[in-house]
């Protein structure tokens, strides 16, 4: 059993410096612990961004670090998630969609893993 992300969740990727509030685009009717609940496609895009990218499969950071002779240089984070949240909720279906819970986890084109820190909603289990 996991617990449902809501709008706030923290989220962070692993190429990420900054850890950045979860916004719920997909739905707005459902609601748990007084925030709308997110669905597997509340997929990362700006305006959130995880601060600077550390990522060597960003065009940005590659081209940076080139530039620094071989030294990883860190530019900021455009999130590029092309495939929604994985795996969601297989019984909970929220807007059509399923839930997204905080064990679910979401990759950007960059190689990096996003997952959820920490949610409102830890008082609420999904499956």
């Amino acid at each position: 059993m996991g617990n449902p992300a809501v709008m706030t969740a923290v989220c962070q990727c692993v190429f990420g410096m900054t850890p950045v509030p979860l916004t719920v685009t997909s739905q707005n009717t459902v609601i748990g612990q007084n925030f709308p609940i997110a669905t597997i496609m509340d997929m990362p895009k700006l305006p959130m961004t995880f601060g600077m990218c550390t990522s060597p499969s960003n065009p940005t950071v590659a081209a940076a670090t080139a530039a620094a002779l071989g030294v990883l240089t860190p530019m900021p984070c455009i999130p590029a998630c092309a495939a929604p949240w994985a795996p969601g909720s297989p019984t909970v279906i929220v807007g059509g969609k399923p839930a997204l819970n905080n064990s679910s986890k979401c990759i950007c084109s960059y190689g990096g893993v996003i997952s959820i820190n920490m949610t409102p909603a830890m008082t609420l289990q999904i499956p």
